[in-house]
């Protein structure tokens, strides 16, 4: 490790900017270690520890000696291309052993080309201003070598007929396809076998963990060992792939889907369209009386009694919406058969009729809501509705999916530690035997950043916060002179800010929702003295260097929403086991987010900025001193003066 990441090493050779750190040899020793040993290993490396190169070059090595797979597997679409098209190519140029790497994605971002040629003559456009983007597409997919979305960068990101010419799981026809050996996933997964690195995502890495037992088949190549960074975002992504969901997209899918068959019997046809006809209407009472009972979107527990009641005789009798279910159910049963009993199938029936038993199955599970280690939620987004079944805890699936069979599984992140300790971390994924380390950052936190805590706040649930907090978040942004970022844990909470701190200030403001993340952020970096007012989807892999951003204030302390239904289940499930869900839950959860909302400010040994926490809890809490704990070692002060003495040596805050 030392030869590559040293002083005079490969790497400092070959990259103009690099800079020698003892943390990133620490890694990179320690990752190389749990795959010559083959075991587990957590590692929390922060920002500037470099920790892709320290984890690419062990599993490089790893991969060319031992002809073994790795897989890497990331949280955001952001490290996804960070790999795949700078540390990759960098790797392949400068490493004097030669290997290979491939992308993969979600099959939704593929095109199909079977189904665009049947899409030729289907109803699948909204409008006829499509019609020359569905040109578009079809031009692009005769030409392209990949077939994903991302080539189409002139058109629009949301193409709302771009779900019926995808290359999801459910409407592939596999071998049987004509377009087979052409077919875009059939190309994906050949070049990802013949690859010694694998790149994915984790909602791909798990959906192909969830489906490797099931009818559908594995996605992903073997593999004997995976590298998960972003590693803080597995429960919730693992838990989302483990359950069971039906929505109203999947039931419109299946019947435009079933339209779209090429039968030729008038009879079959007729008898399908009313089955079709049937389902809808069905599906429509079921969505109808969900919208009734509350319009606002979000996450809502479906509560026992939702779809059954026990009458005083002991008789069970179907509510509205569980007469509304048993009508659907009746008239999908009704569709199955029908499909069942056709002599002639096309290729595509045996497809339909296997989706329509999981989703039979999946409602069924949902419905009955008797297994207790589920927690069963209703989502609303958009024009979306989401019936849903999550694992209250996966540790277990994961134990016995995962760690018992990959020989070394590597977990890194820039938090992951909660006052120091990995417990928090092994407990919810289930991860007991690992070796674990804390890579020490390069970054000068002392000298580059100062802790700003009020010296007087009121409770923040208390009516008199939201004054108060837009009072500091002004007396902040006028001592840095803008150039911040105001994050918040809800957006009632980001709006009231924005709208009390915007009238009062001179700097330009942004708010989230007003234009995409990636404008917004575009904006911000090329505004002078800018402020950014945002939420939690700000708060990860957004990456701004420099003095454009010298200030991250943080509204409250980011518990997780106690009245969120799978929340609310995790913190039950540990209090049957006779735990502290407060301690052993929502503290370690919320440093960790504190710490992502944080890591956003000093990106390279040159920032210098403020962090900025309003909560008083860090102070009047017993439990704020694990938080304080698990902060970087900068100073602290409570006197906005002393914010400005940061920025001495920066020309422009004197002037």
């Amino acid at each position: 490790m030392e030869e590559i990441f040293g002083r005079n090493g490969l790497i400092a050779s070959a990259h103009p900017e690099y800079e020698y750190r003892p943390g990133q040899i620490q890694m990179a020793e320690a990752v190389l270690r749990a795959f010559d040993e083959k075991r587990h290993l957590i590692v929390e490396a922060g920002t500037g520890t470099g920790k892709t190169l320290a984890y690419l070059v062990p599993a490089i090595a790893a991969a060319v000696s031992r002809g073994g797979r790795v897989v890497i597997s990331t949280g955001t679409k952001n490290l996804q291309e960070q790999l795949m098209e700078k540390d990759i190519p960098f790797l392949q140029r400068v490493l004097p052993r030669k290997f290979t790497a491939a992308y993969m994605k979600g099959r939704s971002n593929y095109a199909c080309l079977n189904r665009i040629k049947r899409a030729e003559n289907a109803p699948v456009l909204d409008g006829l201003d499509e019609l020359d983007y569905f040109d578009e597409v079809r031009r692009w997919a005769r030409e392209s070598e990949v077939g994903d979305r991302a080539e189409l960068i002139e058109l629009p990101e949301n193409l709302s007929f771009w779900r019926h010419i995808d290359a999801r799981t459910e409407t592939c026809l596999g071998q049987k396809c004509p377009d087979y050996d052409p077919c875009f996933i059939t190309r994906m997964r050949q070049r990802a076998m013949d690859a010694d690195i694998v790149i994915v995502n984790h909602h791909l890495f798990f959906a192909d963990l969830a489906l490797r037992d099931s009818n559908y088949g594995q996605v992903l190549p073997d593999y004997s060992a995976v590298v998960f960074d972003e590693a803080h975002l597995i429960e919730d992504i693992a838990s989302e792939y483990f359950g069971a969901q039906v929505s109203n997209y999947q039931l419109d899918d299946l019947v435009r889907d079933l339209t779209m068959l090429p039968i030729t019997n008038v009879e079959v046809n007729r008898d399908l369209t009313k089955a079709s006809g049937r389902v809808m209407r069905f599906a429509e009472n079921l969505w109808m009386g969900f919208r009734e009972s509350r319009g606002e979107e979000g996450r809502f527990p479906i509560l026992p009694g939702t779809f059954a009641v026990k009458k005083r005789d002991g008789e069970v009798e179907a509510t509205p919406l569980g007469e509304a279910y048993l009508g659907l159910d009746g008239a999908l049963e009704r569709m199955e058969t029908l499909l069942d009993a056709m002599t002639e199938q096309p290729p595509e029936v045996e497809n339909i009729v296997r989706r329509i038993r999981q989703i039979r199955f999946d409602l069924q599970f949902i419905v009955a809501g008797d297994d207790r280690h589920f927690v069963y939620w209703l989502e609303r987004r958009g024009r979306g509705l989401f019936l849903r079944a999550s694992p209250i805890d996966v540790s277990g699936l994961l134990q016995d999916k995962l760690f018992e069979r990959v020989e070394t599984v590597v977990l890194t992140s820039a938090t992951l530690a909660s006052a120091g300790s990995f417990s928090f971390i092994r407990e919810r994924l289930g991860l007991v035997e690992a070796d674990d380390l804390i890579a020490p950052s390069s970054f000068d936190y002392e000298n580059q950043a100062i802790l700003y805590l009020p010296k007087r706040m009121p409770d923040p649930r208390s009516p008199q916060w939201a004054r108060a907090a837009a009072d500091e978040v002004i007396k902040i942004l006028n001592a840095t002179r803008g150039r911040a970022f105001v994050l918040s844990t809800s957006f009632a909470g980001m709006n009231a800010l924005y709208e009390m701190v915007s009238q009062k200030i001179d700097f330009p403001c942004f708010v989230q929702g007003s234009a995409s993340k990636a404008g917004l952020l575009e904006k911000f970096r090329a505004t002078k003295n800018a402020v950014l007012f945002a939420t939690a989807s700000f708060w990860q892999g957004v990456d701004v260097r420099g003095e454009q951003l010298s200030c991250v204030i943080i509204d409250k302390l980011p518990f997780a929403v106690p009245t969120d239904p799978v929340v609310a289940a995790r913190q039950r499930y540990i209090e049957e086991q006779e735990g502290s869900s407060f301690y052993e839950y929502s503290v370690p959860q919320a440093i960790i987010s504190l710490k992502q909302g944080l890591g956003r400010l000093i990106r390279s040994t040159t920032d210098k900025g403020v962090l900025a926490v309003l909560d008083p809890r860090l102070r009047t809490k017993a439990y704020g001193r694990l938080f304080l704990e698990s902060l970087p070692p900068c100073r602290v002060t409570s006197e906005v003066e002393e914010i400005a003495r940061v920025f001495e040596a920066n020309e422009e805050m004197v002037g």
